[in-house]
């Protein structure tokens, strides 16, 4: 479908109608009415291009970003004791404890507990922690 010959009849058909009020009269319309019909073309024509652009918007940055937050809100709610997370910061690290809004990880070798804002995780990783005598590098 061409657009640009649906626009170019509408506006020729507007300036007809706006010019010459005797030639709406002699195809079979009033001239209030043809030229009310051509301005609702006319504004078709001019908001039918921001609507397209929107519609894009929506499905290419709008609808998975609200979707990627949908799954990011998911995971934070789903975390549990012993998964191994990464913070938003790099660090990998365990899950200790989890109060409220607030996660303790233990990091490193020697067991270092960290807490940090559940926010703050970025990602759980595949590997869980069943038995503590598994070493992590």
């Amino acid at each position: 479908m061409d657009f640009t010959k649906i626009f170019g009849i509408a506006s020729a058909m507007a300036e007809t109608v706006a010019t010459d009020p005797a030639a709406a009269t002699a195809a079979g319309a009033a001239p209030e009415e043809m030229s009310g019909a051509a301005a609702i073309v006319s504004m078709i024509g001019t908001f039918l291009p921001m609507i397209i652009i929107f519609v894009v918007f929506y499905f290419f940055l709008i609808r998975p970003q609200r979707k990627k937050d949908k799954q990011v809100k998911d995971m934070l709610a789903n975390l549990k004791h012993g998964d191994r997370v990464c913070t938003i910061g790099g660090i990998y690290g365990t899950i200790v404890n989890i109060k409220d809004d607030t996660i303790t990880l233990s990091v490193g070798n020697d067991n270092v507990k960290l807490v940090f804002a559940r926010w703050a995780i970025r990602n759980v990783e595949e590997l869980t922690i069943e038995n503590d005598a598994e070493a992590l590098n």
